[in-house]
């Protein structure tokens, strides 16, 4: 089989997986158990919590002891088999601790996908620049079929979820142990130490005025990332309770209307080098913020009804929101830091958004939704729900205008790095 595609099936089922239970899980935990939105935040910080040490111990593993596509198998059938015990669970409290390890067994195969692939292509002598993309790309379509295949079984409100994305795991971690040999890299960490291995060093740049202001941005923006994820489907499934909107084609297939948002973000994707150009990093992350009021505002407003289009327009301009702030981010990164930091300073930045901000957007908008925004009855007040969320966005971005201070110089990321003796090492930080 060709190369290329034996990493785009990779891609496909990585996201796949993900896809079948992370936007629909709110429908099962509310509308089928009807639990409490203050535990189910904590459901979300779970995908944060992984995220702080796992990729990192998985990492070193893989560079030091095992070959990265078998440890990337065996995290996904562990996985696999952790999925398929949710169904099993009666409570929640107990639920937590089990997503909790499903995550930490899926959250390091994020990284590990990116390093077989890249291991691979370099290994056939393939552009990674040039031929990893495309590949990538199929990692949010298995995204969008995930959606759509959970949402035509009519799994949305069931465990049959957690069963689709257990056997795409189990498919997944069979079919790695077939991909090209990966093995340790141990001669690139011997001489490291355990807290530069760790990427911990690279905290040492936050010394930096402008960039520890740059990622305490990114942690309280990464609170947002992932709210609609938690709650933009079951918001769309509580319309089922008014008779004028029971029959709409967006109560019925929720997870179809949302999947617009990833197909959003493929788009987006393409735009990011002319906006990057045209305006610079500090700029277009402010749209990114801008995008997010719209979002929770649109959200706010729209309904099954004559208020679709603002529930479509929602789903569009998610693409901004999340890409622009992601990559546009990474790359402000990249271009402040010298190249011996960079690739830990790039674990800070994802530390900060999808470690530590993802658990306290995810542990506090449950605590504040059931605190403030439910009634007895367990009935949501989404129209303040989302305008809480614009809200804060709209805090952060007016924030994000007086405090960071960044100049854009056309044509920076190639000066800077002709140029690196003007960047950040740990040593200057």
């Amino acid at each position: 089989m060709n190369t290329k595609l034996r990493l785009t099936i990779l891609s496909f089922l990585q996201f796949f997986i993900w896809g079948s239970w992370l936007i629909t899980i709110g429908a099962y935990w509310f509308q089928t158990k009807q639990w409490s939105g203050a535990q189910f935040g904590a459901i979300f910080s779970t995908m944060g919590i992984a995220s702080i040490f796992m990729p990192s111990l998985m990492g070193i593993v893989a560079d030091k002891y095992i070959n990265a596509e078998k440890l990337y198998g065996i995290l996904h059938i562990l996985g696999g088999l952790t999925l398929c015990t949710i169904p099993m669970v009666t409570d929640p409290g107990t639920f937590f601790w089990v997503i909790l390890l499903n995550m930490i067994f899926y959250m390091p195969t994020l990284s590990l996908s990116i390093a077989v692939s890249f291991s691979v292509l370099k290994t056939e002598g393939l552009d990674v620049v040039k031929d990893y993309p495309p590949i990538r790309v199929w990692g949010t379509i298995g995204f969008i079929v995930a959606m759509w295949t959970v949402s035509l079984l009519g799994f949305e409100k069931t465990a049959g979820q957690f069963y689709v994305a257990a056997g795409a795991a189990f498919l997944l971690g069979l079919y790695s142990f077939t991909l090209p040999k990966c093995p340790p890299q141990s001669s690139n960490t011997s001489s490291q130490g355990l807290m530069e291995i760790l990427g911990l060093k690279s905290f040492a740049i936050l010394r930096d005025r402008k960039m520890l202001t740059f990622f305490l941005f990114a942690l309280l923006l990464g609170a947002a990332l992932q709210l609609t994820n938690a709650y933009g489907d079951t918001f769309l499934h509580d319309f089922d309770k008014t008779p004028a909107y029971q029959d709409t084609l967006t109560v019925k297939y929720p997870a179809i209307i949302m999947s617009i948002s990833q197909i959003s973000e493929t788009l987006f994707i393409l735009a990011i080098p002319f906006f990057l150009r045209r305006f610079g990093i500090k700029q277009v992350m402010l749209f990114s913020m801008i995008a997010w009021v719209l979002r929770f505002g649109l959200f706010a407003y729209g309904n099954p009804g004559s208020g679709l289009w603002m529930i479509i327009l929602s789903c569009i301009v998610y693409g901004m929101a999340f890409d622009f702030f992601n990559i546009s981010g990474s790359l402000f990164v990249e271009t402040q830091t010298q190249p011996s930091i960079r690739a830990s300073a790039q674990g800070l930045f994802m530390m900060m958004t999808n470690g530590f901000g993802a658990v306290l957007g995810s542990s506090l908008s449950g605590i504040i939704i059931q605190t403030y925004f439910t009634d007895a009855n367990g009935v949501k007040d989404w129209h303040s729900i989302w305008l809480t969320f614009a809200g804060y966005a709209l805090a952060i971005a007016v924030l994000f205008v007086l405090i960071f201070k960044h100049k854009h110089v056309p044509q920076q990321h190639s000066e800077e790095t002709t140029h690196p003796e003007g960047l950040l090492s740990v040593e200057q930080a």
